[in-house]
């Protein structure tokens, strides 16, 4: 492949990143989800929040499944680019891919059973309605604590690059620390109803998910700049290769 259309389809796969951000809050606020309904909320309240919000889940869903393939290019990217750290594929790079390729499921699968249950509420039962909703929540809260090793290898390699010219800010290493710590109480979600460590509270669902957005904004910015500086080095290398020629 030409050089060229590499560093594009690398600049191209970062922006991914800011479709990405903006397709899932487009996508949560058109299905009423961005608030988490309450852990405590009877059967007949879910029926009723899935009655009453049945098109705009079936849209959020619907929306959802064209958005989630554009995560794939962007944490290809971010591998690549520790691959540059690494000097080659390592450890860090590999477990950013394969723990990323893990992350659109961790979207899909949740919001596929809601949508299962806001397809047909009027057949099904208001205790299974409940079971299937309290599995979206359990699933969609609970399972972000899967992402830690992928965001700690991300802040690792950041913090490792002892290159004269660093692939990534040291800033953004403990960003990525940080937020892999905060996505830790997700984990204590399938022991509590009420309280911060709930699906809905702050420990679990309201710092975390600040933290992602604030990650979801800084991570496409530094995968542009670091595209831009690895095209810097090819352009070098092309240079160095000419005059030595």
């Amino acid at each position: 492949m030409r050089k060229e259309l590499h560093i594009r389809l690398e600049r191209l796969s970062a922006w991914f990143g800011f479709v990405l951000l903006v397709g899932m809050l487009a996508t949560f606020a058109v299905g009423n989800l961005l608030r988490p309904m309450s852990p405590t909320n009877t059967p007949e309240q879910i029926v009723d929040f899935l009655t009453d919000n049945q098109t705009r889940i079936l849209l959020c869903v619907a929306l959802m499944v064209l958005f989630i393939p554009f995560e794939y290019p962007f944490v290809i990217v971010t591998s690549l680019q520790i691959r540059r750290i690494e000097g080659g594929w390592g450890m860090l790079s590999m477990i950013q891919l394969t723990t990323g390729v893990v992350a659109p499921i961790g979207f899909f699968f949740p919001l596929a059973i809601l949508a299962a249950a806001a397809y047909r509420p009027e057949i099904h039962s208001p205790d299974l309605l409940s079971a299937m909703s309290d599995t979206f929540w359990l699933m969609y809260v609970g399972n972000a604590c899967i992402f830690v090793l992928q965001v700690w290898s991300i802040g690792l390699a950041a913090l490792v690059d002892r290159g004269p010219k660093p692939v990534f800010p040291r800033w953004f290493g403990h960003l990525n620390i940080v937020l892999g710590i905060l996505l830790i109480p997700g984990a204590f979600v399938f022991l509590n109803k009420t309280g911060p460590l709930a699906w809905n509270g702050l420990l679990a669902n309201v710092i975390p998910s600040m933290a992602y957005l604030v990650w979801k904004i800084a991570t496409p910015i530094v995968l542009l700049r670091a595209v831009k500086s690895e095209e810097a080095e090819l352009a070098e290398t092309s240079e160095a290769q000419l005059a030595s020629a």
